[in-house]
């Protein structure tokens, strides 16, 4: 988490100075991301339903980097690609930065990959948040109704995922992005 953290908060804070001191028109370079992360979900929803084929093969032991130089460097550049896209274009950093754990960290349990990139969001979506809001850019009537639904949707989910078998996070997982992928795409 610290290491994604390390690259997404600079990056997030560079756009965000970027999108204040410049004021471009953002919709079209929004739209271009959307489309790209919309195929990145579906990678990741494919990587989650395959998860339990690929450590019987071996392959999810050969592609983890956690306990390697190469992990926290991969982990930071990507953290740095991860902060400026939630900046700019409003995706979730839930959704981009599942996709970001689960190439860079196979191994890691649906848990441990949720919980991570759940912590990890809190300071990113803060910054970002705070960025928009100092810009104006908020619309608090929204806001209320998505934190009157997501705040009952978190308690929820984080009860669930203590006592849901791996098996079936991952694919809960994997419906999720995929729906997400649909949805950014067909926007």
């Amino acid at each position: 988490m610290r290491w994604l953290a390390a690259g997404s908060l600079p990056g997030a804070a560079a756009v965000l100075a970027w999108l204040y001191i410049v004021r471009p028109e953002t919709e079209a370079l929004a739209q271009t991301i959307r489309k790209a992360l919309g195929y990145a979900l579906f990678v990741s929803a494919a990587a989650n339903a395959l998860y339990p084929w690929l450590a019987r093969h071996d392959v999810v032991a050969a592609l983890d980097l956690r306990n390697t130089g190469y992990g926290r460097i991969a982990t930071i550049v990507l953290g740095t690609a991860l902060g400026p896209l939630v900046a700019l274009t409003s995706v979730g950093a839930g959704a981009i930065g599942v996709v970001v754990l689960t190439l860079l960290y196979p191994a890691l349990l649906a848990r441990q990959l949720i919980g991570t990139d759940i912590v990890h969001a809190i300071p990113l979506t803060l910054l970002a948040g705070l960025g928009h809001l100092g810009m104006g850019s908020v619309d608090f009537w929204a806001l209320g109704f998505l934190l009157l639904g997501s705040i009952p949707g978190i308690a929820i989910g984080s009860r669930v995922t203590g006592i849901v078998p791996d098996w079936l996070l991952r694919l809960a997982l994997a419906i999720v992005l995929t729906y997400a992928g649909v949805l950014l795409l067909s926007r």
